[in-house]
């Protein structure tokens, strides 16, 4: 008999030393002002959308609610586009004082 799949995925074999520093840099990038924008927004997408989301995140490219597998990866294309200052959408941009 087979074993069960471990929800969530492989783990990262880490030494301590790499897990903590890992565990430092994804802390220090979560709490960027532009992460934690992308994150209440889509919190608000989701209480909005209510149980029709379920099993979906909000793909803020798109803008709409996708499978977990189809939101990964830019649609096929690899994630070198879409990462650090080149990600911009309208909904995040910064608006010009006047």
């Amino acid at each position: 008999m087979a074993k069960p799949k471990k929800k969530g995925g492989p783990k990262q074999k880490l030494s301590p030393t790499a897990r903590r520093a890992k565990a430092r840099r994804d802390k220090k990038y979560a709490m960027t002002a532009e992460r934690r924008k992308k994150k209440a927004h889509s919190q608000r997408k989701r209480r909005k959308a209510g149980s029709s989301c379920e099993g979906k995140d909000w793909d803020h490219k798109d803008g709409k609610f996708k499978s977990v597998k189809s939101n990964r990866g830019n649609g096929g294309s690899g994630t070198k586009k879409e990462g650090g200052k080149k990600y911009k959408f309208k909904a995040y941009v910064k608006k010009k004082k006047k």
